[in-house]
């Protein structure tokens, strides 16, 4: 997975030196932090270790990101600051976050839960996403929307309230370095 998200902010061979430089893209250090403190038990040595260094590059960078959010492959955090995720969403594979992105939870009424969000999902700036939805795969939220409702895949949705407007690779320039298989 590291590998993956590495290659979303330096699309060139992963090695140590590439894995230094991406420790200098503020979104890949963070996205680091939190697999890596998943990856451990808590009580660990380093589980402690990286569950500290993961809460102290929250304040640092703003990122609200808890490491028991499941987040998928690529993962992009494009911009410093301001990004908010619920510990219950599900991310998928190859998204790409703006400032000031929520994806929150809703506790009551017939929206309670969490978003799930499929694969090739770019997220604007300011955008808010919110409630038990679902996200299809191939979807652009353009900065600023407010998404309540399912959104099927190869959509856009514009506006608060959001507005769906079905179109094909909707995402094409805008998630870019996805790392195949075979390299």
């Amino acid at each position: 997975m590291i590998k993956g998200d590495l290659y979303r902010y330096i699309p060139q061979k992963y090695n140590i030196i590439n894995l230094l430089k991406g420790f200098r893209e503020p979104g890949f250090y963070y996205t680091y932090l939190i697999r890596k403190a998943a990856k451990y038990k808590k009580t660990s040595l380093l589980g402690i270790y990286y569950r500290l260094l993961h809460r102290k590059y929250s304040y640092k960078f703003g990122y609200d990101i808890p490491i028991s959010t499941k987040i998928g492959k690529g993962f992009y955090i494009g911009h410093f600051g301001n990004v908010v995720i619920s510990p219950k969403a599900v991310i998928g594979n190859y998204c790409n976050l703006s400032q000031g992105v929520t994806i929150g939870q809703i506790f009551v009424g017939s929206k309670k839960g969490a978003p799930q969000i499929g694969d090739y999902v770019w997220f604007g700036t300011g955008c808010i996403v919110v409630g038990g939805i679902q996200i299809g795969s191939n979807v652009l939220i353009a900065p600023g929307a407010f998404v309540n409702f399912d959104v099927p895949p190869h959509s856009v949705v514009l506006g608060n309230p959001g507005k769906i407007i079905p179109k094909e690779n909707p995402t094409v320039g805008y998630i870019v370095n996805i790392l195949l298989e075979n390299k």
